[in-house]
């Protein structure tokens, strides 16, 4: 059953990367367009979305790790919710909320921005579904530093961001590492809240995920599907890779 449930698991994925490289698929990373400027889209989208989830998560991650306050609970709980969301939902939710006649998409509009369907709307729904990721792990490794250390750091006259800074984020950094590579993987792999929020226009929200399925709608796209597909996956196998390391060396520290 074992052997089952491995073959039911890896099959799949093996037989895509095979596909890919006897085919010739991956070859065309480099020379079709359409999948380069996904690929440039997506890194780009990805790693912005990776700063947002730094500057609004960390802060976050901490409070919830050191502070208990009246409505944590909340907090919480909408921090996990869009880790069990169903990403049209996630999409269909920030479309209300930021759409033109949303919640506060007015409010944007009157000064210029405009959010649904543009590459910002991109970064906006990867980091709804990233940050999570990204907030666990940070509060999981706030909650588990030295406090002695930190306490050590405070009665030799350091601030509290000094403290913060060269002692509570160095012992936590193999855990906001792993969240953070994670948190990537997540946006780069994001399709759902993407599609219904930001569209699929190429050049200009059409990222990796949404070049697989447009590419395998069309007549002669199975080629391009293929390789952003077995972009995607590698991708993935390398995020695993760097997860798994960073655990080890957090446990061997």
């Amino acid at each position: 059953m074992a052997a089952i449930a491995t073959a039911l698991l890896a099959l799949p994925v093996l037989v895509l990367l095979g596909r890919a490289v006897v085919e010739g698929s991956l070859g065309l990373t480099v020379t079709s367009r359409v999948v380069l400027d996904a690929l440039a889209l997506s890194l780009v989208t990805s790693g912005a979305s990776l700063v947002v989830t730094i500057g609004i998560g960390t802060p976050l991650a901490y409070l919830l790790a050191r502070r208990r306050f009246r409505g944590s609970w909340l907090v919480e709980g909408f921090v996990d919710l869009p880790i069990v969301l169903p990403p049209s939902v996630a999409g269909l939710a920030l479309l209300f909320a930021f759409g033109r006649r949303g919640a506060i998409g007015p409010a944007f509009e009157a000064v210029g921005v405009e959010i649904p369907f543009t590459t910002l709307a991109v970064v906006v729904a990867q980091t709804f579904v990233s940050a999570p990721l990204f907030i666990r792990a940070a509060c999981a490794g706030f909650r588990d530093t030295n406090r002695d250390l930190e306490d050590a750091a405070r009665a030799d006259g350091a601030s509290e961001w000094a403290v913060f800074r060269s002692v509570t984020v160095p012992l936590a950094n193999a855990a906001l590492a792993a969240g953070l590579v994670l948190a990537w993987a997540r946006a780069l792999g994001e399709f759902g809240a993407t599609i219904m929020f930001a569209g699929n226009i190429e050049g200009r929200t059409q990222t990796l995920p949404l070049l697989v399925y447009s590419e395998f709608q069309s007549v002669d796209g199975l080629g391009r599907s293929t390789a952003a597909a077995a972009v995607l996956v590698l991708a993935a196998l390398a995020v695993l890779v760097a997860v798994r390391a960073l655990r080890w060396r957090s446990l061997f520290a």
